[in-house]
């Protein structure tokens, strides 16, 4: 095998490459001992008909197909370890020739681009310090009071934060539609499970009581052929539970902590959770600031088709999050009246951030002589094994080359973000975590 390269635009090469006339006609003889079983020769039985018989009939190039399919991905990698190649994407193929001289293709690919970083040392950001209030204690604790919530049967009207058990069946101009019937459904008033308006008209019913509620679907409905459609339920309620929350005491702290006994240490076990909280925000916001603003000092013409690769990520984490919600992307475009298109394109620039933040990461780690040593890797794996409680040695049995090469990579990234950290001029700014969460 030997091959050429030539400069194309921006970051792409084109490679010239000529298999061999001995390797590509030993491919030739492949692809006949692995087709001959189905074709069909007169005067032969199926799979016994020579080669040379074969090509008189259907032309001397009827296995070529095969033969290149066969050798042209070994020759193409050859020739980019021969020429210290970084490819960001799939090659587009052509062939110039095959014979009995050999097999000549040619391979064009978009390299990794160079990067112009700019200022990426000293830069001054504001960092957030959030300070935990009362307030927030008191509502983490109220959503665990609310958690150990109980409903209790009662006769009288209903009142918002009941529970009531109904049947109900919508219809639309007269006609049911579905999805629109329910028997013994459990909904608790005030929740907005419900489209707007329906809760509310429960309001003041009893147990036994049937009334018709007049309500509109939102304009953004899921179900095209509902929305912003008049419809009328006719609904009966079953029974009204009232919810009783406990007492905040010691008693509640030991039915829902194993590790204090008293409500003052529980506030206090508290205070720490949502200070570390508040601190891995404050973090996450400055190294966010941190790297936007290292980037945007940056130079690099990213070819599209890393931008395409990295749109396909997201596209796939976007699909294991449908299905985590029990629906799928053909549903979810469905409902949303949208294309794979209009989702790819909606993931555009986020894929361009990516991708050009790993760039400039790597070219730090480049520029600063940054390495992953042996003991990062066993640190990452220790670390690993206690969040998830596995063995450090089943974890590592389960990745195969190819995905520690992944990991060292993603490690010498987190290096390079720590060095970044390192060397740049935090200013601190105290905010009210409470206030600002509220804001948001």
């Amino acid at each position: 095998m030997t091959s050429t390269i030539e400069k194309g635009e921006k970051n792409q090469v084109k490679l010239t490459i000529t298999v061999d006339a001995e390797t590509f006609q030993k491919a030739v003889r492949d692809a006949y001992l692995k087709n001959r079983g189905s074709i069909m020769v007169p005067g032969f039985r199926k799979g016994k008909a020579p080669r040379h018989i074969i090509e008189q009939m259907y032309g001397k190039e009827v296995f070529y197909g095969d033969a290149a399919e066969a050798v042209y991905f070994d020759a193409y990698q050859e020739a980019v370890r021969e020429h210290e190649l970084e490819p960001v994407d799939y090659p587009s193929i052509d062939v110039v020739s095959m014979d009995d001289n050999g097999f000549v293709f040619t391979a064009t690919v978009d390299l990794k681009p160079e990067v112009e970083l700019g200022e990426y040392k000293g830069i001054e950001i504001e960092k957030n310090v959030y300070e935990v209030q009362e307030s927030q204690i008191d509502e983490d604790i109220e959503r665990a009071r609310e958690r150990l919530a109980r409903f209790e049967e009662v006769e009288r009207e209903i009142v918002n934060g009941d529970e009531a058990n109904i049947d109900y069946l919508g219809t639309v101009d007269g006609v049911p539609f579905e999805g629109g019937e329910a028997k013994a459904y459990p909904l608790t008033i005030g929740s907005g499970q419900f489209i707007p308006g329906f809760e509310e008209q429960l309001v003041g019913m009893k147990a036994g009581e049937e009334k018709d509620i007049n309500v509109t679907f939102p304009e953004e409905y899921h179900a095209e052929d509902l929305k912003g459609k008049d419809a009328v339920f006719h609904v009966k309620v079953n029974t009204v539970r009232e919810k009783q929350l406990p007492e905040i005491d010691d008693e509640f702290v030991k039915d829902i902590s194993d590790e204090c006994d008293t409500l003052d240490e529980y506030r206090a076990n508290v205070r720490q959770r949502l200070e570390k909280d508040a601190a891995d925000r404050a973090k996450n916001e400055f190294d966010n600031d941190l790297l936007t603003k290292v980037v945007e000092n940056a130079n690099v013409d990213i070819p599209n088709g890393m931008i395409e690769r990295e749109i396909d990520v997201l596209v796939q984490d976007m699909e294991r999050s449908l299905q985590y919600q029990g629906l799928s992307l053909d549903m979810f475009m469905k409902y949303t009246n949208s294309k794979m298109e209009d989702i790819r394109e909606r993931y555009r620039a986020e894929a361009g951030r990516r991708v050009k933040s790993q760039l400039v990461l790597e070219a730090i780690a480049n520029a600063e002589s940054i390495e992953v040593t042996e003991e990062d890797v066993e640190q990452n794996f220790k670390e690993i094994a206690e969040s998830t409680q596995q063995d450090v040695e089943d974890i590592k049995s389960r990745l195969d080359a190819d995905q520690m090469v992944y990991l060292r990579q993603d490690l010498r990234l987190e290096k390079a973000m720590d060095f970044l950290r390192e060397n740049a001029v935090a200013i601190e700014v105290k905010k009210d975590s409470d206030e600002e969460q509220a804001a948001e």
